[in-house]
């Protein structure tokens, strides 16, 4: 047997004492032997579990033997905790009668660790003279000592019988003292080996791909004097881990043991043991064993092999672990697959586990047993690489993966490198051995499985980010989230990102007015002040766009959606939601459209082979803000409109007619007059961000009530246009009027570009933009016809209002407006303008307030302020905020009401509370970062969603929806 199975006895009298690093170690002894003395020697206090110590818990009294049932109690409770930990633990107790011992030996089968004895034999007398020195055992009976010794000799012939692995017998002072604990790694801990790695699927004896595959990994083919393969070098230092079945059904499975082997023995591969080996290696000992499913080829292969081959072979079986623990213990390589509870342990259950799996106890139609789907439940940190189920393709499920592609069934042959995580096979050469049934996709493997879990989310939940440490979400904010996220979230194969929300700047002082004299409540100053005391000296401004927020995932094609993300559905290749991970449209047909126009521009701009990927993340905004936000339109802000409309005429004319009759109301009609000016803005505010969208509906013909239909513009009343005659937008209109504009690529396959610098994804983003092409009769249908041939399209407004944006020299940007030509009234893609400011010098500082100035003199939402290098952290190593917002005077307006500009109005709204936004904002981004990485790394999507999903739970956090 293995180490981990073999029973290590040693009644020893050398000073070492031999002590798995991960173990149940039990001292036996009188009271008065010493137990306590030797386990402060030898083990620190927190490994070392006292029965006086639980007594005293109990009781206040350590030598209450009344009190002895609830210490055992509490004693067994702490150690198996221990033990469920992972730590050695020490049992310091007489130990001396079996019934005692065995409910040791029990609980450490039930966590799969090795009990160890080590026996104090020390001399009546000598233990009646250590009792006499003790205060609390001066009047112990000398016949409890001698009952002691007669249990303790009962007791030394029958410990490895009653389950003990090691067994140490230290007899009489002199041993004890000279004694010296030596810890043992467990056979399967090799977490000091960090690769990198080639882990290889089952083989059964399919040496020639075996060789083939190693050659595509890189690997040196070293052959004997007959031409044999007898080793392989890989000159980058990489190590080849087979997941075991090297034999049986193959034509060569000596061939591959001799390759293996070698490759063990020099140091360049590791090997597990499967089933297949399991079951040969008894057939070498002798044992009887049936010669079924490939055993009897692999004894007909090995009867033409000589003694000596066929000795090594043996030993090399017994020497194979069950499973491996590597990198750090980041990943478990084992035969047929290993939940996270028995990695590092050492039995026969986790060997039995690792090399024939579990079943559910079914059988299917070919009579063969039903795999239980241990993977579908697996939450562990460690990927569990594994083989034994042949399934068509590897796939990640749950941070595990099955390499057993059915090589020997006329499959491949697969092997993972790690820790690229990047898969490479070879095609079988032809049909070796007739399978038992299909090889289908079954669980354990593929992507057929659960992914998710409430468990997962629900409660009140800490999650670990690289950026802020350990960030906590309520329990509350968890069920809120949990309520978004089944009810109305887009698939959640779909959503591996949220973006978080934004910290605006700073509020401006009362001396921060405009031309006129009129305050502000922000000012681009604070922005640059702020940034510039956290030592940030470059800023680059971006243009806030008037949209909704949007994240778009754009795959090459259906066939990466489906290979990469796991969704299978006809049709579907990519998503497009809002920042609370809603799908922006009903209709599939409408993302689609604006998927396929974005997959375009990535390909024209070479994208795809640049950044190496079959798949981009983005972050962008949706125009205009009206399409999403009719009903907020409609009873918030028309409904203030319009009943100013409706009100302040009447109101004027009365107060004016009163006036012309010689009544005192100058005051009165002056301060109407201004309340109605501050109504009209309001309105006036609010209408420039709603727009028609797509092609009129012919008159009679009625909307389906299946396809989403956005406000029309905002009609003379002050209300979105709903009357009759007014344009609507439905799906069927084409993507005319509507405008994504991207400032941002947030991940590519296998890297996070979170990190980029923005003038660099800026200029991406430049040419994703430039390589959009727009015939004169586009995509989308009449829609589109008619926008390209109306210079205003049914009257809408045009959409080409942001000008091209274009480097000087000085490392600033110039701004064009070009003509407004028909494509550009059906063009998609937006550009963002920006600016670099300089916060040290106050002229760069002067030219980054005018230029937002100007973007907000016709009521344009603001900018905001980003360091130009992203990940930017203080002196103190805290996150600088990622971006400050900026919003112009008469956007504000919008947020907080017609008259907020009143000096009085804006005294009061300087007393912001903004501590908890920024908090905030810094929390979501650092989890937003966080399940980047964890997307570019291919953790699976339950580690993916924890850090998408507390973003969402701190969204339920009580906040001014203002700021």
């Amino acid at each position: 047997m293995s180490g981990e199975g073999a029973s290590s006895v040693a009644r020893r009298t050398e000073c070492s004492l031999a002590v798995p690093d991960l173990s149940l170690v039990v001292l036996i002894g009188a009271t008065g032997s010493g137990k306590s003395t030797f386990a402060a020697r030898h083990f620190k206090p927190t490994e070392v579990i006292s029965s006086d110590f639980c007594r005293g818990l109990v009781s206040d009294d350590e030598n209450d033997q009344s009190a002895s049932g609830d210490a055992f109690e509490v004693l067994h409770f702490i150690v198996g905790k221990r033990l469920a930990a992972g730590r050695l633990t020490v049992v310091d107790a007489t130990n001396v009668q079996a019934e005692a011992r065995a409910r040791l030996v029990r609980l450490a089968r039930e966590h799969d660790v090795l009990p160890v004895a080590i026996v104090l034999d020390v001399p009546e007398q000598v233990c009646a003279e250590r009792n006499a020195t003790r205060a609390d055992r001066a009047g112990l009976p000398r016949r409890v000592i001698q009952r002691h010794r007669r249990e303790l000799r009962r007791s030394l012939v029958g410990l490895e019988r009653e389950g003990f692995r090691k067994v140490h017998v230290l007899c009489g002072e002199r041993e004890i003292e000279a004694a010296e604990i030596v810890r043992e790694r467990r056979a399967n801990d090799l977490r000091h080996l960090a690769g990198p790695f080639d882990i290889i699927g089952d083989i059964h004896g399919c040496r020639s791909e075996l060789e083939t595959l190693l050659g595509r990994l890189g690997y040196e083919l070293t052959r004997d004097g007959q031409g044999r393969v007898v080793d392989a070098v890989h000159p980058a230092g990489r190590t080849a881990v087979f997941v075991g079945d090297l034999v049986d059904r193959g034509p060569d499975s000596p061939g591959v043991l001799r390759l293996v082997t070698g490759m063990v023995a020099s140091g360049h591969g590791l090997c597990v043991s499967g089933n297949h080996e399991s079951k040969l290696g008894r057939y070498l000992d002798g044992r009887p064993v049936r010669h079924t499913h490939g055993l009897a080829e692999t004894v007909e292969q090995l009867g033409r092999e000589d003694e000596t081959f066929r000795a090594e072979v043996a030993e090399f079986i017994r020497g194979l672990a069950g499973h491996y623990v590597l990198d750090g213990g980041g990943l478990v390589v084992c035969h047929a697959g290993l939940p996270e509870k028995y990695h590092g342990r050492t039995s026969g259950r986790v060997r039995s586990f690792a090399l024939y799996g579990d079943t559910t106890g079914e059988t299917d139609e070919f009579g063969r047993p039903v795999r239980y789907p241990w993977a579908e439940e697996y939450r562990g940190r460690a990927a569990v690489v594994y083989g034994h189920t042949p399934t068509p393709r590897a796939g990640w499920l749950n941070n595990t993966i099955c390499l057993d592609t059915g090589c020997v069934f006329g499959g491949k042959l697969t092997a993972l490198r790690w820790p690229e995580r990047e898969l490479v096979d070879v095609a079988a050469e032809r049909v070796w051995y007739e399978p038992a049934r299909p090889l289908a996709a079954e669980a354990p493997g593929g992507a057929d499985g659960r992914p998710l879990d409430l468990g997962d989310v629900a409660g009140r939940r800490a999650v670990e980010t690289r950026h802020m440490g350990r960030l906590a979400v309520g329990e509350e904010n968890a069920a809120a989230a949990l309520e978004a996220m089944s009810r109305f979230a887009t698939d959640p194969r779909l959503l591996p990102y949220l973006p978080p929300t934004m910290a605006p700047c700073a509020t401006a002082p009362e001396g921060e007015v405009d031309a006129r004299g009129e305050g502000f409540l922000e000012h681009p100053r604070e922005a640059f002040a702020e940034y510039r005391a956290a030592g940030v000296r470059e800023v680059v401004c971006e243009e806030k766009h008037m949209g909704s927020r949007a994240v778009v995932l754009v795959c090459r094609d259906e066939a990466v959606a489906r290979e990469r993300f796991g969704v299978a559905d006809a049709g579907v290749s990519g998503a497009l939601y809002t920042r609370t991970g809603r799908p922006f449209f009903d209709d599939r047909e409408t993302t689609e459209r604006i998927l396929r126009r974005v997959r375009d521009c990535v390909g024209r701009a070479g994208l795809w082979a640049e950044l190496d990927t079959d798949w981009l993340l983005l972050d962008a905004e949706l125009m205009p803000w009206s399409l999403r936000a009719t009903e907020l339109l409609r009873t918030r802000y028309a409904a203030v409109g319009a009943a100013s409309r409706a009100v302040f005429p009447g109101v004027l004319g009365a107060l004016e007619a009163a006036a012309a009759r010689g009544v005192e109301v100058a005051e009165l009609l002056e301060r109407q007059r201004g309340r109605a000016a501050d109504a009209a803005a309001f309105t006036e505010a609010y209408r420039r961000y709603c727009r028609r969208m797509g092609e009129p509906v012919p008159s009679g013909e009625p909307v389906s009530s299946e396809e989403p239909v956005s406000s029309g513009d905002v009609g003379p009343d002050g209300r979105p246009g709903d009357r009759p005659g007014e344009t609507s937008w439905s799906g069927r209109g084409g993507l005319a009027g509507m405008r994504l504009a991207p400032f941002q690529i947030l991940a590519a396959e296998g890297r996070s570009l979170a990190g980029l610098p923005h003038t660099e994804q800026l200029a991406l983003i430049d040419r994703l933009i430039a390589a959009e092409q727009v015939p004169a009769v586009a995509e989308g249908g009449a829609a589109d016809r008619r926008a390209a041939e109306v210079p205003e399209a049914a009257g809408g407004s045009t959409v080409a209002e942001a000008p091209e944006v274009k480097a000087d020299s000085a490392g600033g940007v110039s701004a064009a407006v070009p003509a407004v030509s028909a494509a550009e009234r059906i063009r998609l893609l937006a550009p963002t303008r920006r600016l670099v400011v300089d916060t040290g010098d106050e002229a760069s500082v002067a030219a980054g307030v005018a230029w937002w100035l100007d973007l907000t003199a016709d009521g344009g939402e603001g900018m905001v302020v980003k360091p130009l290098r992203a990940l930017v952290r203080q002196p103190d190593g805290r996150l600088v905020q990622p971006g400050l917002k900026c919003r112009g005077r008469e956007y504000l307006r919008i947020v907080y009401g017609p008259e907020y500009t009143r000096p009085e109005n804006l005294r009061r709204l300087r007393v912001r509370h903004l501590g908890h936004k920024r908090s905030l904002a810094l929390r979501e981004y650092a989890l937003g970062l966080e399940a980047l990485d964890r997307l570019a790394a291919g953790e699976p999507l339950r580690r993916v969603h924890e850090a998408v999903f507390a973003v969402l739970a701190l969204e339920s956090e009580p906040v001014d929806p203002r700021l």
